[in-house]
């Protein structure tokens, strides 16, 4: 999904690949950590996360911004290309499709994959018959043992318990057993 493609507000999740040459993989991560101080202070930056895959040559850097249009000034401003000319001839972005998501489909897309978000309904769906049975647990089991605790603690248990269990082990293990249904195309 291109960022002309979403819609102004909503916040915007992009995965930009890099190639780094063998042997300047230090510093390709200490330029990592420059760039990220950078787009982090950049107005609407929500964040940034680097990812190093196995073979330990190709990075893969999410940028979550608070709408498309912030997500652009950053990928034209002039701190970014500044600090792109400093990894000149250690490391080159590959392709020059990004590819970027908006609420949920982050949950259900992988890097350097073309494959298009299911329709928000699917995920819907799939993110309520994942979160339901975690959300009766956790109502069953702790709300009785928390019941005296301040009221910002005890909304704190939930969503602390609930996401990094949706995000990281949940999630990815629905999604792929809902793959043939999540990514049928319309005509089926």
């Amino acid at each position: 999904m291109s960022t002309t493609q979403l819609r102004r507000g909503e916040p915007v999740t992009t995965v930009l690949t890099w190639r780094v040459r063998p042997g300047r993989e230090q510093e390709f991560e200490e330029w990592t950590h420059g760039i990220t101080r950078c787009v982090r202070r950049f107005p609407g930056s929500e964040g940034v996360s680097w990812l190093r895959p196995e073979d330990g040559h190709r990075f893969h850097a999410v940028l979550r911004f608070s709408d498309p249009h912030r997500l652009t000034a950053w990928l034209e401003s002039p701190e970014r290309a500044d600090w792109h000319a400093r990894i000149e001839g250690i490391a080159t972005e590959i392709g020059s499709e990004r590819q970027s998501t908006t609420g949920m489909e982050t949950w259900f897309g992988l890097p350097g994959t073309t494959v298009q978000a299911p329709p928000r309904w699917k995920m819907v769906l799939t993110t309520f018959l994942a979160a339901y049975p975690f959300t009766l647990l956790i109502q069953w089991q702790l709300t009785p043992r928390t019941a005296a605790w301040p009221l910002l603690l005890r909304a704190a248990v939930f969503p602390v318990l609930l996401l990094p269990t949706l995000t990281y082990l949940v999630m990815p293990r629905l999604s792929r057993l809902l793959r043939l249904w999540l990514y049928r195309p319309p005509n089926h």
